[in-house]
C-alpha cells in the first residue's frame, strides 16, 4: 500500500506540475513553416472553445471540427516531443502554424479526402488518435504529428480531443469526461467517410483506451458488428483499463475489429500508481499486465514493450517515446510495403497480423513475445505473404 511519505511526495509533485504555464494555449505562428515541415492534423473536439480561438478543459455539447497545421522542427529526433507554450521556437520545437475551423462533417470529409489524394491509392488510410489523461488540445496535436512522423504513417491523422482538464490534479475529472465524450467519438466514427476504400485505424493512449472501448461497446449494442465492419484495426497503447472491465467490454464488441492490438509495459509507473490509487494494487491494469494468461481467452494481440521502458522518454508512452521501438515499428511498416493491402489492414502501423497474444484457433493458446522477439522471429508478417 502507499505509505504516508509516498503520498506526500506525490502530492508535492502534482502541485508543482499544476503550477506550470497555461498548457491549453499555443499561439498560431504561420512563419514557423519557413523553418519546419508542415504536418496536417485534423481535430474533432467536445471541448469548450475559448475567446482566443483555442480550446480548454470545459465540456461542450457541440462537436467542433478543425484543420490544424503543425510545424515539425528541422532537427527533430524520433521519440522527442519538444514544444513551447506562449513563445515557441520553430527551430527546435513543434509549433502550431495554422488553425482553421470547419463548419460541418461534410467539410471535414472533403478536406480529409483532399489530404489523402496526395498519397498512393494503397496508402490512403485514416488514423484516429484518442489521447489520454492530463492532455491539452495543442499537446495532443503535437503528439499525433510526432508519432505519425516518426513511424512514417501515410494517410491522414485525426485527433479526437475530449475535455481533459490538462492537469495532474484532474484524474477524477478526466474519468468523468471520458464518459461524457462517448457520443462525440461515436459521431466522428459513424460519419467519417472520406472515401469508400479508406481504412480507419483507431489508436488510443492511456485513459483514452477507456473512451474507445466504451464508445465501441455502445456502438455495437446499437448496431451489432459495426466496429468489425467499419474499422481496419484498433491499437490500445498503455491502456489505463481494469482487466475485468475490458473483458466485459470485449464481450459486447463481437466480433472485434481485426487486428486488435494492446501495447503493454510492466514498468509503467503511471499505471502502477493508478492501480494503487484505485485500491487495486494487487491487480494490474490492462497496460501493465504481468502475464498474458490474464487475457488469453480474448481475441487480441499483445505487444510487450517492457524492455524498452528504461530508455524511453516516457515509461507511460513507450511506443511514442522510445527511439528503438519507433525504429522497429517504422522498419516493420516499410517492410510490409509489398504485402497485399486487403490482407494486412494495419500494415501502416504494425504490418500484418501479429503472431503475438491470442491464437485464434480453437485452442486459444497464448503466445507471448516481446516486441524485439516478434520482429526478429518474423512475427510481423502477412498471412498471405
Amino acid at each position: 500500500m502507499l505509505t504516508t511519505r509516498r503520498v506526500f511526495a506525490f502530492c508535492l509533485l502534482i502541485m508543482g506540475l499544476a503550477g506550470c504555464a497555461d498548457r491549453s494555449f499555443s499561439p498560431t505562428v504561420p512563419e514557423a513553416l519557413q523553418v519546419g515541415t508542415a504536418k496536417t492534423v485534423f481535430a474533432v473536439t467536445t471541448r469548450e472553445p475559448l475567446d482566443d480561438g483555442t480550446y480548454g478543459p470545459q465540456r461542450s455539447d457541440d462537436v467542433d471540427l478543425l484543420e490544424l497545421t503543425v510545424s515539425v522542427p528541422p532537427n527533430h529526433q524520433p521519440g522527442r516531443l519538444d514544444f513551447g507554450y506562449a513563445d515557441p521556437d520553430p527551430n527546435s520545437e513543434f509549433v502550431m502554424a495554422g488553425r482553421h475551423r470547419l463548419p460541418h462533417m461534410d467539410s471535414l470529409n472533403t478536406r480529409v479526402a483532399a489530404d489523402l489524394a496526395a498519397y498512393p491509392p494503397n496508402e490512403r488510410d485514416v488514423t484516429v488518435f484518442v489521447h489520454g489523461f492530463n492532455s491539452t488540445q495543442p499537446e495532443t496535436a503535437f503528439r499525433a504529428a510526432q508519432l505519425s512522423t516518426d513511424i512514417g504513417i501515410p494517410g491522414s491523422t485525426i485527433i479526437y480531443s475530449w475535455p481533459s482538464q490538462g492537469t495532474p490534479l484532474g484524474y477524477a475529472y478526466d474519468g468523468d469526461s471520458v464518459l461524457f465524450a462517448r457520443d462525440g467519438l461515436e459521431y466522428l466514427l459513424r460519419n467519417l467517410k472520406p472515401g469508400p476504400s479508406n481504412r480507419v485505424v483507431l489508436v488510443a493512449h492511456s485513459m483514452g483506451s477507456q473512451l474507445v472501448m466504451e464508445t465501441l461497446r455502445q456502438i455495437d449494442i446499437k448496431t451489432p458488428g459495426w466496429s468489425s465492419s467499419n474499422l481496419g484495426a484498433v491499437v490500445l497503447m498503455s491502456p489505463d483499463l481494469d482487466v475485468e472491465v475490458f473483458r466485459s467490454q470485449m464481450r459486447r464488441i463481437d466480433p472485434p475489429p481485426e487486428p486488435f492490438i494492446v501495447m503493454v509495459s510492466r514498468k509503467d509507473n503511471v499505471l502502477n500508481l493508478s492501480q494503487r490509487l484505485r485500491g487495486t494494487h494487487n491487480r494490474g491494469r490492462l497496460g501493465n499486465l504481468a502475464s498474458l494468461e490474464d487475457v488469453s481467452e480474448l481475441p487480441i494481440q499483445v505487444v510487450d514493450t517492457t524492455e524498452y521502458a528504461d530508455t524511453a522518454a516516457s515509461g507511460h508512452f513507450v511506443a511514442a517515446t522510445s527511439p528503438a521501438v519507433l525504429s522497429i515499428l517504422s522498419a516493420a511498416r516499410e517492410a510490409s510495403a509489398s504485402f497485399d493491402r486487403d490482407a494486412v489492414p494495419l500494415q501502416r502501423i504494425l504490418p500484418g497480423r501479429l503472431v503475438i497474444g491470442t491464437d485464434r484457433s480453437n485452442e486459444r493458446k497464448a503466445v507471448e513475445l516481446t516486441l524485439s522477439e516478434a520482429y526478429s522471429q518474423d512475427a510481423f508478417r502477412s498471412e498471405d505473404r
